[in-house]
């Protein structure tokens, strides 16, 4: 039996506890605007659980080992697996990964989304806000979200 979304979310919320965003906003913010991005975008519950999961591995919330294990659809884990950034990887490889996943990038679309939210950058420095906003159109290009 997998998790249900509601017990995937108290999951995310407690494994990213006491992270927070560039912003200093608590991490959890984050998360739940991706999954109501998600929600938003009419992706399935494996796509809303794997929005809540989406940074777990790669911030080290959780292990890519726990992550095979928990009682997770294969397509919510593979979704997750694919937006797991690593270590020196193109942005091109990463980018590829996800469009060859059915249902990853509707979520990276959503990630992306929040994340260049004008709100959301006003608060960080102006070198900072320039590399981001430049680093998600890129990767909005790579996608195809233009």
């Amino acid at each position: 039996m997998t998790l249900t979304l509601s017990e995937v979310e108290s999951l995310a919320r407690a494994a990213h506890e006491g992270q927070t965003d560039k912003a200093g906003r608590p991490y959890a913010e984050h998360l739940e605007a991706v999954a109501d991005g998600v929600r938003a975008r009419g992706g399935d519950e494996h796509q809303i659980a794997a929005a809540w999961l989406h940074d777990a591995v790669e911030d080290e919330a959780v292990t890519e080992d726990w992550l095979r294990e928990a009682a997770l659809s294969d397509r919510t884990r593979n979704i997750v697996l694919a937006l797991t950034k690593r270590p020196g990887e193109p942005p091109a490889d990463y980018a590829g990964r996800i469009l060859a996943t059915p249902g990853a990038r509707l979520v990276k679309e959503a990630d992306l989304a929040h994340n260049a939210n004008p709100a959301r950058l006003a608060v960080l420095d102006e070198a900072t806000r320039t590399r981001l906003t430049e680093k998600y159109a890129r990767m909005r290009a790579l996608l195809g979200l233009e």
